[in-house]
């Protein structure tokens, strides 16, 4: 009897909703009573929830749990006819071109990872030589929380750098590029290698260092200096992410945020300065993997095929709508965000110069909700039971202090299906009605 190694189920081959949450940690891990994950989400489409949460999770699509289901049973016959293995490395192959032809080109190689974390770690091992290696990044609250320490284990020192002010509000890019280009030199000066990393976008919806910035380090210590664009939002254009390989630079992306595929679906981009001549990954990463991205790859490809005309008016009216909303009621506060410029790169503005985060904090008669005050409206949010509907934010993001209170924002968020669902029905409208919802609840619960 043929042995199929990546077969490692002893007996009836999973249904779709527990092959969703292998290969991942707790994090996806479903609790016995509610049935959600620690993101609040279903294995199956949950069409009651408002869900405005996808810079965290996403409870995954109709289609895309089709799409998936489909995938799984691909495998069932394969595993049936003793071509498991061979099944799985074709559907891996299958899925990795899908996503170069429409996020890359032909000459980017791509490497799935469990999680934006683990790409982060491969980029390190892409970077590293025979120095040792640094790692300046972002600070942990505008990007992975599992990032610096999964970089510590791999013996990478780590420079962290702040993207926001003790108030919560932006630092000035230049001082953030100044810091950042300091602390390059100093390691390079100490004979170290260095893994550069910027975010496009931040948990709030930021960009930093500046891509001026980051181009004139990656010239001037073009030996010593690797980049990596951690997008794991994936929130550009294809022009955009394009553009950012053509500078050499490293690409993290997952399908989890902004295009809801369900949590733990990672890759690397890779330009060809970092090809090896080996084949790019020639394991099997598991079935739960290639699950979630089929379903982001469902929600992918429905979103490029709306045109950049209609998806930079539907973000208008709705940043207008949302804008207003929050700056109106005295229990909200707008966290100021600046928008993305990308001029370095030479691009005409896509649509993805317009903001699809909407970070705020929330305020009492009594003063600012702290931390854990925010975290329980969080919460509360996604379980309510008066009638209300469910809603599903961002998960809170701590942003420093007010009148001495520990701050953290709650984040409203757009997503691909979103805009894709509004597309097809030729109106906005709907879906800002259900974001005001959401925030009337939020306000219901302050």
């Amino acid at each position: 009897m043929k042995l199929e190694k990546y077969d490692i189920y002893p007996a009836a081959f999973p249904d779709v909703t527990q092959l969703l949450v292998s290969g991942g940690d707790a994090r996806i891990a479903l609790d016995p009573v509610t049935g959600l994950n620690k993101y609040g989400c279903r294995t199956y489409p949950d069409p009651g929830l408002l869900s405005f949460g996808s810079s965290t999770a996403s409870t995954i699509s109709q289609d895309g749990f089709i799409a998936a289901s489909r995938v799984r049973n691909a495998l069932l016959a394969a595993r049936k006819n003793g071509e498991f293995d061979a099944c799985c490395l074709s559907q891996m192959q299958r899925m990795r071109e899908a996503l170069l032809l429409q996020l890359a080109d032909s000459n980017v190689q791509l490497q799935f990872a469990a999680s934006g974390t683990d790409a982060h770690c491969l980029a390190a091992g892409y970077a590293r030589g025979a120095q040792p290696l640094r790692v300046v990044m972002v600070e942990e609250e505008e990007t992975g929380s599992g990032v610096k320490a999964a970089l510590l284990a791999t013996a990478c020192a780590i420079d962290l750098v702040a993207l926001r002010e003790n108030d919560g509000a932006p630092r000035l890019l230049d001082a953030i590029d100044e810091e950042v280009s300091a602390r390059v030199a100093a390691a390079v000066d100490r004979g170290e290698r260095v893994l550069l990393v910027m975010v496009d976008q931040s948990k709030t919806g930021l960009v930093a260092p500046g891509i001026a910035c980051l181009m004139r380090l990656a010239q001037a210590y073009a030996d010593r200096v690797s980049v990596l664009v951690d997008a794991c939002q994936l929130r550009l254009s294809p022009i955009t992410l394009r553009a950012y390989l053509q500078q050499g630079f490293m690409v993290a992306i997952t399908g989890s945020k902004f295009f809801t595929g369900p949590s733990f679906s990672a890759a690397l981009l890779l330009p060809a300065a970092f090809h090896t001549n080996e084949a790019v990954e020639p394991e099997f990463l598991g079935v739960g993997l290639l699950l979630r991205w089929e379903a982001a790859l469902v929600e992918l490809r429905r979103f490029h095929a709306v045109p950049q005309a209609v998806i930079v008016e539907f973000l208008t009216d709705f940043k207008d709508a949302i804008g207003a909303r929050l700056a109106q009621d005295e229990r909200f506060e707008p966290l100021a965000v600046i928008l993305p410029d990308r001029t370095g790169l030479q691009l005409v503005p896509n649509w993805d110069h317009l903001p699809t985060i909407f970070p705020f904090l929330l305020k009492a008669k009594a003063g600012w909700l702290d931390r854990e005050q925010t975290r329980l409206v969080y919460r509360q949010l996604q379980t309510l039971k008066t009638g209300a509907p469910r809603c599903q934010f961002g998960q809170p993001v701590s942003c420093g202090t007010r009148d001495g209170t520990p701050v953290s924002a709650l984040r409203l968020c757009l997503s691909a299906r979103q805009i894709s669902d509004a597309a097809a029905q030729h109106s906005i409208s709907h879906l800002i009605a259900d974001a005001l919802s959401a925030l009337d609840c939020a306000a219901g619960l302050i």
